[in-house]
């Protein structure tokens, strides 16, 4: 039941993303592509359409590729210690 629970709460995070990045696009205080990019992160665990867009957009910029997969990193690792904590986050 907890692992259904985390799968619903990392869609509901993702597609909370991707839909404040659709809103950042049209509104100059968002910043539309970076919550695009977060969300598609998210997603692409889940879905293989979101995976295959990534993969896309890290053939074609891939520095950008690179600061992101250190993000992803840091954020899995951050992840990880608050789920650990029992959703207390990390000090």
């Amino acid at each position: 039941m907890q692992t259904k629970a985390k799968k619903l709460a990392a869609l509901a995070l993702g597609w909370g993303f991707v839909a404040l990045g659709v809103v950042g696009l049209f509104l100059p205080v968002l910043q539309g592509v970076l919550f695009l990019l977060i969300g598609l992160f998210i997603l692409s665990s889940e879905y293989v359409w979101a995976h295959r867009l990534l993969e896309r957009i890290r053939s074609r910029f891939p520095a950008a590729a690179l600061r992101c997969e250190e993000a992803s990193r840091k954020a899995h690792h951050w992840l990880g210690k608050v789920l650990r904590r029992g959703g207390q986050p990390a000090r």
